[in-house]
């Protein structure tokens, strides 16, 4: 069991976009957490958003950051390419970890990690969590019950798509040297949640793609087929070329009944969860269900983090889940004839 502390002291790794909707708004309304400081590549960006964002201490680097004594944990929103190291680097360091989503840039990064978390966690109780925020809010775990109840049938296929358009080719999401591409960062929260709803982990049977033009290595647009042990099949979209403004969708087909679900990603912002049922079937045609929208993933996310951190309470996305997850994207790169993130 982790001793109970009265406050765990987050460092932030880059002053990243996210940060602020991730962890530092999140972390004010959420008791028991500060955010105590920053480091960037940059200082004098790092001292900028330390006094937008009214965080008391900036550091020169990542890796004085970690030296700091008076910090009980990290937040990693670093490009993909880099979470594996500050990862380790952090846990070598004695400090616990929310690392962003994806876990590493392949499996064989995530194994490393997840030894050397689990190797963190029997010597120390140090945490190491995967930020996918979505799992934390109510919608997450209400489409896992729907499924395991049996109210579907026996399951026969599952579906989700994230897909949004990012027209802007010089991000670094569209960087392989930093671990870019759709697959990574959006398919990584598709292959997740089909993984949540079939309670097993797929095969992969096929994988279509668009490429980028300047760089035929990285996906624009991934899709690929799924086969479960349990005999159900599946299908993961992923784009970050779409024509349309947003799609984030999940569904779970059983031999009695189907559930959609609308926005699993953020459902604070909006979201819908329908169960169908076959006129031939008994009950409600149409059944829908709204969860409060409130606390936000991310609210919940941070809130279950330090509960771990401090408390020894639950991980739902601990380093070993990452790995399973990461299993699959390489699984669909190799489908598609690319070559593994991270081994270029």
């Amino acid at each position: 069991m982790v001793p109970v502390a009265e406050e765990l002291r987050i460092g932030l790794l880059g002053a990243a976009a996210i940060a602020p909707t991730a962890l530092i708004k999140p972390a004010r309304r959420t008791p028991r957490v500060r955010v105590a400081a920053v480091a960037a590549r940059d200082r004098a960006r790092a001292e900028a958003f330390a006094r937008r964002h009214g965080i008391g201490r900036v550091h020169d680097s990542y890796a004085d950051l970690l030296a700091d004594p008076e910090l009980d944990a990290v937040y990693v929103p670093l490009p993909n390419g880099l979470h594996a190291h500050w990862t380790l680097a952090a846990l070598d360091a004695g400090k616990h970890v929310l690392c962003e989503k994806p876990f590493t840039a392949n499996r064989a990064e995530a194994e490393r990690v997840a030894d050397a978390a689990d190797a963190a966690y029997a010597r120390s109780g140090l945490v190491v969590m995967e930020a996918f925020h979505y799992r934390h809010h109510a919608l997450a775990e209400r489409m896992k019950t729907v499924v395991a109840s049996g109210e579907l049938g026996r399951l026969r296929r599952v579906e989700a798509e994230l897909a949004f358009p990012l027209p802007r080719f010089g991000d670094i999401r569209y960087d392989y040297g930093l671990a870019g591409g759709a697959t990574m960062d959006a398919g990584c929260y598709a292959v997740h949640v089909a993984r949540l709803l079939a309670g097993e982990e797929p095969q992969v049977t096929s994988a279509r793609l668009q490429t980028l033009r300047r760089d035929p290595r990285v996906d624009r647009a991934m899709s690929a087929e799924l086969a479960f042990p349990g005999g159900a099949t599946g299908r993961v979209r992923a784009s970050m070329w779409s024509g349309r403004l947003l799609a984030i969708r999940a569904r779970a087909i059983g031999d009695e009944a189907e559930l959609c679900v609308t926005n699993f990603v953020a459902p604070q912002l909006f979201h819908r969860l329908t169960l169908r049922r076959p006129r031939t079937a008994g009950g409600a045609l149409v059944r829908r269900e709204r969860l409060p929208r409130h606390p936000s993933s991310y609210a919940a996310q941070l809130a279950a983090f330090t509960a771990a951190a401090l408390d020894g309470g639950p991980n739902l996305t601990p380093a070993r889940d990452a790995v399973a997850t990461m299993a699959v994207l390489d699984a669909i790169y190799r489908a598609a004839g690319l070559p593994l993130r991270g081994e270029g």
